[in-house]
């Protein structure tokens, strides 16, 4: 079935992803539970001009295509050669290939063939021409995912505010795909809004976002990789932007998430099946744990030679 879009609210809970995860990593025998950030205290900074005289930028967790680095198409398994560790910076008035191979994106019930779900750059750009935002800022930023929360805060969020200072942004919209990349986009938020440029997180992991406590956010109840909108739905890609946008100008203050009025209507199931180790048979479980070290392992080697550490 081809995912759709209506405007009935979707009544279903959000995907637990913080006690899915906790459970899914424990049977592959991993030990103790990851400590999911969280705060008490949020920041928040409004606007400081109207939204149609601010200059915008956009921040994913998607990574360029290297086409050295294995297969990153539609579909793709987890391939951890393809991912970045450093904050990495494109000019938003061309086109980019960005891919989301290398995150534990729901692989069973999309493909990412459609780039405009997890980064929207052209729904962006057709804001600007319409006056809904004065402007695209000159460059899009890449937010490496990092389960270390001291390297996201201490290394990858400081230069990605440098970046954003230096391009005059006057607010940011953050765009995440997997778990932890909505933990680091949770993070980076905060650090810019104590910078004072303000965001809207664009996410499907609501509880992970709010377990940390970020400004705004609106959730899209898809799977993860759509949080920008339906694939080859052009119409809820802008609608949902639009709803991010809507969100900059009206949040009356920290904590304030927004629920997407668009529903998923691909394959049912969806939201039982994401890391639910109750569906998976021993062997299976056996061999994603195996999966996993070897990924482990390539991201090790990566991080190393990129002099960074996790």
């Amino acid at each position: 079935m081809t995912p759709s879009a209506d405007t009935g609210e979707d009544q279903d809970a959000p995907v637990p992803y913080i006690a899915r995860t906790r459970s899914y990593y424990a049977a592959l025998g991993y030990g103790a539970p990851y400590a999911w950030a969280s705060f008490d205290d949020v920041p928040f900074q409004p606007l400081s001009k109207p939204l149609a005289a601010c200059r915008v930028t956009l921040v994913t967790t998607a990574a360029p295509y290297q086409p050295d680095k294995g297969d990153q198409g539609p579909g793709a398994p987890y391939n951890a050669a393809a991912k970045f560790y450093q904050v990495y910076s494109l000019d938003a008035a061309t086109d980019h290939d960005l891919r989301i191979s290398h995150v534990a994106i729901d692989r069973d019930h999309t493909t990412a063939e459609d780039p405009n779900t997890y980064f929207p750059l052209p729904a962006l750009r057709r804001a600007a021409a319409a006056g809904r935002i004065g402007a695209v800022a000159p460059r899009i930023h890449g937010l490496p995912t990092n389960r270390s929360q001291r390297t996201t805060v201490e290394t990858d969020c400081p230069e990605l505010v440098a970046r954003c200072r230096a391009d005059g942004a006057d607010a940011a919209i953050l765009v995440p795909n997997c778990p932890v990349c909505h933990q680091s986009a949770s993070l980076a938020a905060r650090a810019l809004e104590e910078a004072g440029i303000a965001t809207v997180v664009m996410g499907c992991a609501r509880d992970i976002v709010e377990h940390a406590g970020v400004p705004r956010l609106l959730f899209s109840d898809f799977p993860l990789g759509n949080a920008a909108g339906l694939p080859g739905d052009v119409a809820s890609q802008d609608l949902t932007l639009g709803l991010a946008l809507d969100l900059l100008e009206s949040a009356p203050g920290p904590r304030t998430t927004h629920r997407s009025p668009l529903r998923w209507s691909g394959r049912p199931g969806w939201k039982q099946d994401y890391c639910n180790i109750a569906r998976l048979p021993p062997e299976e479980i056996a061999r994603r744990r195996a999966e996993f070290d070897r990924g482990k392992q390539t991201a090790s080697a990566l991080r190393e030679t990129a002099g960074r550490a996790d």
